[in-house]
This record gives C-alpha cells, structure tokens and sequence, in this order.
C-alpha cells in the first residue's frame, strides 16, 4: 500500500460509507503505510474527481435557501449542509495528498490526519441526522469548497492559501454563532448537534494551522512574502473575502499573524 495512490482511489470512491472508511483505514494504518513523495500520479482513464453519491442533488451556492435553526426541518437543513462541507473536506484533504508530489512526507501525514478527522466529523454530522430521521443526501448541496479546489489544482502556494486558511478558515468565524442559534432553541437535538460542532471547532482549529503551516513552507521556500501574495492571490482567483464577525482567538490559535488578523478587520 502507498498512501498517496490510496488517497486518490478513496477520492474517486462515490459511496459515502466507503470513502469515509477507506480514510479511516489509511490512518489507523498510517505508521506502516509507504509514502512516494516524488512519483507522478495519472487518473486513469474516465476517472471523474470527486467521487460523490447520486445523492444529495448538487446546486450553485446562489440556489440554495436559507436554514433557519428555528424549527426541527431548519435544523436538519442545517446539519445537513455541513454534513456536506465535511463530506466535502474529505476530498480535499485526500485530493492534496494525491495531487502534490514532492513535498516532505510530514506534508501527507498532516493531511491523512486532517481526511480522518474530516471523515469523522461526517460520520457524527451523518448520524446524528439519522437519529432525527433524516439523512445525508436529503437535501440540496453546493459544491463551492471543490470549485475553488478545482481552481488551484495546478498551484500548490494557491492551495494552502485559499482553501484551508481562507475557506475553511470561515467555519473558525460561522461555527460559534451557529451553536449561539441552536442553543437558543433549546431543543434536544439542537443542543446534541451545539456538542458535535463543538469536536468539530476544535480539530478545525488545528487543519486550519496545518494549511498556515504549509502555506509560510512553500512561500519561504519559493521567497514569496506570505501577507503580500496572499493577498495577490485573494484577487488573482477571486476568493471570497471573510466577513465579520471573526473568531480572532480561533484563527490566532490557528496560526494567523497579527498582520492577517488585521487585514481582515479591515485595518491596513
């Protein structure tokens, strides 16, 4: 078994069930399993990325409606939704192993890791939706993580810049109010659902400061300036600029410097 060539079989797998477990395995087997940092990965012919279930039923971002916690259907939309984004963590994470040859092997370690625990957040998201009968794949889904995955395929800086530590990073700012309006309804499930984002925060934290960290990597290797491209970046893709309010403690665990905390707040 070599870990980057399992990462892009699990990647092409549809099937939520085996594409979560298949993770799961590549990490509990992690200490054993080889690395090939410098081998060339090709798609196999009719190969579609991201593998992914007939169901949900994929919309633009502009297209879906809004999940209000207020009643036991909002509720389950709502879950439902970041059940998707996880879902959709998985792939990124799993994409990046896969995608980027040449990198220390410390780099496809961290992000095994950040696929497991992506791909046990959608199992405690998935089952929790289970519990209150419904499902994932009941309601719509966008795509917006794996357009801006899709983006940067060719630009490993563009990677680690955009997608984790920007649009992962908006679940550090969206997650604490989310569990503010759930905890306001004080419904059973509301409040199982405020304890499993609160696992979700916490190890977010940490994928959000591995990107940071590869991010300040590849920029000092490549002699790059990490506020100044960063920022050229924002622009060049066209990357969703966060918007207030910001869980500064969050993103400052997370690795974000007091110059980028500023940058968002809009003070420089």
């Amino acid at each position: 078994m070599e870990l980057r060539q399992c990462a892009l079989q699990a990647l092409s797998v549809a099937d939520a069930e085996e594409k979560t477990a298949r993770t799961l395995a590549m990490y509990a087997q992690r200490a054993t399993i080889s690395i090939a940092p410098q081998a060339r990965l090709q798609l196999p012919n009719g190969t579609v990325l991201p593998g992914h279930p007939e169901k949900p039923e994929l919309k633009a971002h502009t297209a879906m409606g809004r999940r209000s916690p207020a009643t036991p259907e909002g509720r389950a939309i709502l879950l439902h939704a970041i059940a998707h984004i996880e879902f959709n963590a998985i792939n990124l994470a799993l994409d990046a192993i896969w995608r980027f040859e040449g990198m220390p092997e410390a780099f496809y370690q961290d992000w095994l890791q950040v696929a497991a625990e992506e791909a046990k957040h959608f199992g405690l998201l998935r089952a929790h939706l289970r519990k209150w009968g419904h499902d994932y794949g009941d309601y719509p889904a966008h795509q917006g993580l794996w357009t801006m995955c899709e983006k940067t395929a060719h630009d490993i800086v563009a990677r680690m810049a955009l997608v984790p530590r920007t649009l992962e990073a908006r679940g550090l700012d969206a997650t604490p109010q989310i569990q503010s309006k759930l905890q306001q309804t004080s419904a059973v499930d509301a409040l199982e659902a405020v304890a499993i984002l609160d696992i979700i925060l916490r190890e977010e934290v940490g994928h959000v400061a591995i990107g940071n960290h590869w991010y300040r990597h590849l920029c000092q290797q490549q002699d790059l300036d990490p506020e100044q491209h960063y920022s050229w970046l924002v622009a060049h893709y066209e990357a969703p600029r966060p918007r207030p309010p910001f869980n500064l403690a969050a993103r400052s665990q997370a690795g974000f410097s007091q110059a980028e905390l500023a940058w968002l707040q809009g003070q420089l």
